[in-house]
């Protein structure tokens, strides 16, 4: 999601994968996968990201406990195996031989590190709600505990202790997820926040890093001592950032790149008349929205937030502008997740003819003060690209009969995340959310009060904050389903979002590209994949 300006040619890496295709005739020949990717990464520190772009190379560069498979399944990563206490309480991990990229051991200690700095106030992890689930890790992330008394432990070189706060059905899935990657203690005492730095940066996955240029490309070469690095088939790895996704295809399609992270929807029927097969769109666990700040004078009503959603026809922005690859959303939870039997709550006013919407979405803003007479002014941010833009405009279309008045501020992607993180300062944000685990309370503990680092619409109700605190208490799924309903029914009652459309994942992939397997969380670890001639 950056803008192409800074991006130069791929030459290099194209001769590289083309030596490759033609069946270079030394052995020694370094095969090199050059695969677009949704954006220019804002850092590689794995305690500090954010974004899908940041995931998918950080993917390669490190192994958690459990990783996914090639297919999205939880598997062993670092640890071999597991067991959990009666009570589900205690979870205890049995480490296999692992060494960091300067041979180094890995060790249950450099977990307890890990852990112990992410949930560290003054590490400023965004993410860092997400290992509440951990005994004593909120405590810990507000300064009410040292992080020494977080519960989690190294019995032995060997052997790491995890103890819950209450039983966690999604707690293996949640560990594939990068805040749960293991950072190098001596690098980071020694580096401070350029550990990440590519003559400092010591990984323990199957790749290390070589070369982060922004807006050009972040360089992987493979890790030798990576414990299965003789299963690593390609050597080299380029993750090139595209914010046109045309661009990507373009470059695609010129054989400069293997893979398109994404793609431009309104091209989606041409792509796969012209590409068959190599254009993959899959059901993706993950909502496309507009964040609407809750604290800004004009959006503090929520009679403005509903009238406002309800004129987003959202059917016609999946069919229309993203060419039918998006389905239509009206609740933030997206189908298909697991631990939610049944799904969301229903919107009551979802079915209605477009005509009697218009004309209660109408009486709600004359109610609240607005019309055409005393028209209502927003911006919209949103990161720059094609997709964005033609929602916003049509977005901005559909306001009009309510008397809304829309302007635009567009920034590059890293950029646009960072200013919804650490801001205030915007009205209507584009933003989306994939799910990092299948259960319901990734999505839903985003409008929690106290979840600074993604709550980007400011929403503050005291009685969501009490359901999700009941449903992390809950053991029994079936009543935790039915609390967590109850919170997201809350949510689109306030109307402190617009839920807009349930992702699809759309990429190109080169059928020279074996061992890419579509998935619901469209996780493409390089190590799987290999070139063919």
């Amino acid at each position: 999601m950056l803008r192409m300006a800074g991006i130069r040619p791929l030459m290099a890496g194209a001769l590289l994968v083309a030596g490759v295709f033609a069946g270079a005739s030394t052995a020694l020949a370094q095969v090199t996968y050059v695969r677009g990717n949704d954006a220019n990464p804002e850092t590689l520190d794995q305690h500090k990201t954010s974004t899908i772009a940041e995931a998918n190379i950080l993917r390669d560069l490190y192994e958690g406990l459990v990783i996914y498979s090639a297919k999205a399944e939880v598997i062993p990563g670092v640890a071999e195996s597991w067991e959990t206490s009666d009570d589900g309480l205690t979870w205890t991990f049995k480490l296999r031989d692992a060494k960091w990229s300067n041979g180094d051991p890995v060790t249950a200690e450099d977990f307890v590190f890990s852990y112990q700095r992410i949930l560290n106030p003054e590490t400023g992890a965004k993410y860092a709600n997400m290992l509440y689930v951990i005994k004593n890790g909120e405590k810990v992330n507000k300064g009410e505990l040292q992080p020494s008394e977080l519960g989690v432990k190294a019995v032995d070189d060997k052997t790491l202790e995890i103890t819950l706060e209450n039983p966690t059905p999604y707690f293996l899935q949640l560990l594939t997820h990068q805040t749960s990657y293991p950072v190098h203690k001596a690098s980071v005492e020694k580096f401070g926040s350029d550990f990440v730095k590519p003559e400092n940066m010591v990984t323990n996955g199957p790749y290390k890093l070589v070369s982060f240029v922004p807006n050009d490309k972040v360089v992987l070469e493979k890790n030798p001592e990576f414990r299965e690095a003789d299963k690593v088939a390609i050597d080299r790895v380029e993750f090139v950032p595209f914010e046109e996704r045309a661009t990507c295809v373009r470059r695609f399609e010129a054989g400069e790149v293997l893979s398109c992270s994404d793609l431009p929807a309104e091209q989606l029927q041409s792509l796969k008349d012209r590409l068959g097969e190599q254009v993959n769109v899959v059901p993706y666990l993950g909502t496309y929205y507009y964040a609407l700040n809750n604290k800004r004078d004009d959006l503090k009503d929520p009679r403005v937030r509903q009238a406002l959603s309800m004129m987003v026809d959202r059917e016609f922005i999946a069919n229309e502008i993203w060419s039918g690859a998006m389905l239509p959303a009206y609740t933030f939870v997206p189908p298909g997740i697991g631990n939610y039997e049944g799904g969301g709550p229903k919107v009551e006013w979802a079915d209605l003819d477009p005509l009697d919407k218009e004309d209660q979405a109408i009486a709600l803003m004359k109610e609240a003060g607005f019309g055409p007479d005393n028209p209502l002014e927003l911006e919209i941010s949103y990161s720059a690209g094609e997709n964005h833009k033609n929602t916003a405009t049509a977005i901005a279309d559909m306001w009009k009969p309510l008397g809304v008045n829309v302007t635009f501020n567009v920034r590059d992607g890293s950029a646009h995340y960072s200013h919804l993180r650490d801001s205030d300062d915007y009205e209507v944000a584009r933003a989306g959310w994939i799910g990092d685990f299948s259960d319901p309370v990734n999505f839903l503990q985003l409008w929690e009060s106290d979840n600074t680092g993604f709550n980007y619409s400011k929403y503050e109700n005291p009685e969501y904050d009490k359901l999700m605190d009941q449903a992390a208490a809950e053991s029994d799924l079936a009543k935790r389903e039915e609390i967590l309903r109850q919170a997201e029914a809350l949510l689109v009652k306030d109307a402190a979002v617009i839920s807009m459309l349930y992702y699809s994942s759309m990429s190109l992939v080169s059928p020279k590209l074996k061992g890419w397997e579509d998935n619901i969380q469209n996780a493409h670890a390089t190590r799987w994949m290999s070139i063919s001639e």
